[in-house]
């Protein structure tokens, strides 16, 4: 796997399909093996929502941080932690993937 840090992009998984209902994200795995147990939907609190939004499968994960920086006060450190482990754990339970996209796409403009 990966090692995460602020370079990597990450995108949603093919695997899982998110909606928002009623202000929360809800995200269902379509196939066996996503997250910890089979058929587990997963909701994200209000910082989770707030990373999620931002992973485009374009900005790095330090792209994410200075986004999330601008919109709210919590120092950029903890921001920065937040994110990371937002982005690991998800990326363990394959909720999340890493792609070299948003690298073509930069080199692509």
């Amino acid at each position: 796997m990966t090692q995460l840090n602020l370079n990597v992009v990450c995108v949603p998984s093919e695997d899982v399909v998110a909606r928002e209902i009623e202000g929360e994200i809800v995200i269902v795995p379509l196939t066996a093996g996503i997250g910890d147990t089979d058929d587990e939907l997963y909701t994200l609190n209000e910082t989770g929502h707030a990373i999620w939004r931002k992973l485009d499968g374009v900005r790095t994960l330090g792209a994410v941080v200075e986004a999330l920086a601008l919109e709210f006060t919590s120092p950029r450190v903890d921001i920065e932690k937040d994110v990371l482990e937002f982005a690991s754990e998800l990326t363990r339970r394959r909720i999340l993937a890493i792609t070299d996209e948003g690298c073509e796409r930069k080199a692509e403009r």
